[in-house]
């Protein structure tokens, strides 16, 4: 099975003159039936897939592989030495590029603001320690003037710092998840599973659904699948509007697809865009109290997927999601793919001196996880 850069690659070939994209994830990634999740929803054998962006990476997997293959490639063809991702303390993309940053003689680097105490959050903190980076922690308005000074932090020497957004959310990082849309689409063509007609996943910084958006267009653009009407996005907010909202998820998605028409995509790609967006419906009910906030839909849909057998799922962003999934099950069209984009790889854990020695702000925040503690699930777990 060819994997999804590969066939964007042949569809837009003018990429391959572009930066490169180096391969950090093992792809195609493997679509699977979860029919004991999809009976417990009622739902016949066969209604219910999962894609399995969790074991994108041996090391560590997720949705943020994809979205770092052609942001660091873009990084290396700066000639940066420094990647810096940002967000808040539990950010996955974050840990995603400590992992895999200096696979490409990359130096990782993140600039983060605080978010609510949870496990999940804990969790991804002590894995950024175990790894060797030190964050600069700012306040989360202060982000955007943060980013701009990021490159200051370092040693003359160490000039050439790469600095993504939170999630990598630009046209460059969607480019993974148009991709993957393109890996689907090949997928459903070799029969290795039905063709969706809805796919559920989080939304959180936007970048992968807007890539998936454009994936699933520039398939039907160019008669490689998902003919007739587009599969309904069903798109989980784990981040409260403006930042997941719909006008913004289809401005990256416009963005990105001018830029593959740029590129030599075809001149059809923008319209299709805007048909798969019709589709794409938001999901709000499982936010709870904001960003990084447990929920116990969450922690059920966590327990449940463990009863399955199913990749675990995190607090912040994909038990939200299967929470969603559980809840509308029943009434979504079928057969629906659930998307996993929580890294399913052990997370590394610091010594404690590492831990003694990490700025200030993460020390206090990790107490505060250690206080909640009685309210969180354990590590790995759920309660």
């Amino acid at each position: 099975m060819t994997a999804g850069p590969a066939l964007l690659f042949d569809l837009v070939p003018a990429l391959r003159r572009g930066p490169p994209w180096p391969s950090l994830g093992r792809w195609p990634t493997a679509i699977e039936p979860i029919d004991g999740l999809g009976r417990s929803c009622g739902l016949p054998s066969g209604e219910l897939w999962i894609k399995r962006d969790d074991a994108s990476a041996p090391e560590y997997g997720g949705n943020k592989i994809r979205t770092l293959e052609p942001l660091l490639g873009e990084a290396l063809a700066c000639g940066a030495r420094v990647a810096c991702a940002t967000g808040a303390f539990g950010s996955n993309h974050a840990v995603a590029t400590a992992w895999h940053a200096p696979r490409l003689g990359l130096q990782p680097d993140a600039v983060l603001f605080s978010q609510p105490p949870s496990a999940t959050a804990r969790d991804n903190v002590l894995a950024l320690l175990a790894l060797g980076v030190r964050p600069w922690i700012v306040p989360m308005l202060a982000l955007p003037l943060a980013m701009l000074a990021a490159r200051r932090r370092r040693p003359a020497r160490e000039a050439g710092v790469f600095v993504m957004p939170p999630g990598g959310a630009t046209p460059r990082g969607a480019l993974g998840y148009v991709a993957a849309g393109l890996e689907l689409a090949a997928q459903v063509r070799a029969a290795h599973a039905p063709r969706p007609r809805t796919i559920v996943l989080p939304v959180g910084s936007t970048c992968t659904t807007a890539g998936l958006i454009v994936g699933i267009a520039l398939a039907r653009a160019r008669a490689l699948g998902f003919e007739g009407d587009p599969p309904r996005i069903v798109a989980v907010r784990v981040t409260p509007w403006p930042v997941t909202a719909r006008a913004r998820i289809l401005r990256l998605a416009g963005r990105t697809a001018r830029a593959l028409e740029a590129w030599g995509a075809g001149g059809a790609l923008l319209d299709e865009v805007r048909r798969v967006g019709r589709a794409v419906a938001i999901d709000g009910r499982q936010l709870g109290a904001g960003y990084g906030r447990t929920t116990e839909a969450g922690l059920r849909a966590r327990e449940r997927f463990e009863a399955c057998g199913l990749p675990p799922l995190d607090t912040t962003y994909s038990a939200k999601a299967g929470a969603a999934l559980l809840e509308r099950a029943s009434s979504l069209p079928r057969p629906i793919f659930f998307w996993a984009t929580k890294s399913s790889a052990p997370l590394p854990v610091p010594n404690p001196d590492i831990v003694h020695a990490a700025p200030r702000a993460l020390r206090r925040f990790l107490d505060r996880c250690a206080r909640c503690e009685p309210l969180l699930h354990p590590r790995g777990t759920a309660r």
